[in-house]
């Protein structure tokens, strides 16, 4: 009978984190959205994770994300990383100053499309960012320089 108690206290917890887990994503995506097609860039910029941040990559993630900010997004979601995925996030990568490493260990990416329509037809993008957890909140990790 107790090891039944524990198994659903266990299932029961575990069912909890889980929605908070869902909630907090959709806190993210919702949030980020809406700044986004409101080309709200001061927004925008509060989900980088800056600490320890190479200069020349902060000012490139806020360049790529600002650049087609005020459009609209067809289609946001946080997706689970593949182990192939995890393991590129984890190797150094080359900058324009250099060896780059993340500062946070990614555990998701945002994946956003884009589709714009005028009188000249219509495009469509997608970009990703890699998408870790720091203190019970979701950021968007800039790079370091390695050492």
């Amino acid at each position: 009978m107790k090891r039944l108690l524990s198994i659903l206290c266990l299932v029961s917890i575990s069912t909890v984190f889980c929605r908070a887990c869902g909630a907090d994503e959709k806190a993210f995506t919702d949030k980020y959205k809406t700044a986004f097609e409101s080309k709200d860039t001061k927004t925008l910029e509060s989900f980088l994770y800056t600490t320890g941040s190479d200069p020349g990559a902060l000012e490139f993630y806020k360049m790529m994300m600002s650049g087609e900010a005020g459009s609209k997004i067809s289609s946001i979601e946080l997706v689970a990383l593949t182990p192939n995925e995890m393991k590129k996030a984890g190797e150094l990568q080359e900058g324009p100053g250099g060896k780059l490493c993340m500062t946070l260990k990614p555990t998701k990416k945002l994946v956003i499309k884009v589709e714009q329509k005028d009188a000249n037809g219509s495009s469509s993008s997608a970009s990703t960012s890699f998408v870790a957890e720091k203190d019970g909140e979701l950021v968007i990790p800039v790079p370091r320089a390695y050492k």
